[in-house]
């Protein structure tokens, strides 16, 4: 197994102090593997895809204003 050094902000390191009962290796672990199977899904996903960045882009805009409309939060 490789090892890693994270830096983490001195507030985060705080609130890790108060709980030293958490294996916070662990818990870093598991969300480095979720966020990786997550790419990884998103890599298989979008292999065959023909949509450019700025077709997804403007996906996101008009996602994002709709979202927005339905919770009256529109500009």
């Amino acid at each position: 197994m490789t090892n890693m050094t994270l830096a983490v902000p001195v507030e985060l390191h705080k609130l890790m102090e108060k709980h030293k009962d958490v294996k916070w290796t662990e818990v870093a672990r598991q969300a480095m593997w979720e966020k990786a199977r997550t790419l990884e899904l998103l890599d298989k996903l979008l292999v065959k895809s023909t949509l450019t960045e700025q077709d997804a882009l403007e996906l996101g805009r008009k996602i994002n204003k709709g979202i927005a409309e339905r919770h009256g939060l529109h500009k």
